[in-house]
């Protein structure tokens, strides 16, 4: 079969640029994943809370290791982008902000929102 060669190329990457609600919504998904996993994560350190005092200190030893700081945040950071976006579609569903110009501004601003979130958590946990 010969490939037309008229035919237009489709943009790949190094081209197209993804929008900044393309961005964000990628984001949202990856929150979505990342709290799944975060969330099975939960489940085994409540199993391991059952076991005593002993598997208590094995395990909070663990956790204070900085890697585990790192997912421990970054799990807070995926809860605060997933309800940011949550809350945004829910005016969506209200037929607002839906216009090209308020798109892409809502969507630096749920960013925002969730990082200043994340930041003043990690402040109040101090």
């Amino acid at each position: 079969m010969a490939a037309n060669k008229n035919r237009p190329l489709s943009p790949h990457l190094q081209i197209y640029k993804l929008p900044v609600t393309g961005v964000i919504s990628i984001t949202h998904r990856f929150a979505g994943v990342l709290l799944s996993a975060g969330l099975l994560f939960v489940v085994y350190l409540l199993s391991i809370l059952v076991e005593g005092p002993e598997a208590y200190a094995a395990m909070q030893s663990i956790m204070n290791q900085g890697i585990m700081r790192f997912f421990f945040w970054s799990f807070i950071l995926a809860l605060f982008i997933h309800v940011c976006h949550g809350i945004r579609h829910l005016v969506w569903d209200t037929g607002k902000t839906l216009e090209r110009e308020t798109l892409t501004r809502y969507s630096i601003l749920e960013l925002a929102a969730s990082v200043v979130l994340t930041l003043l958590t990690f402040v109040l946990m101090q």
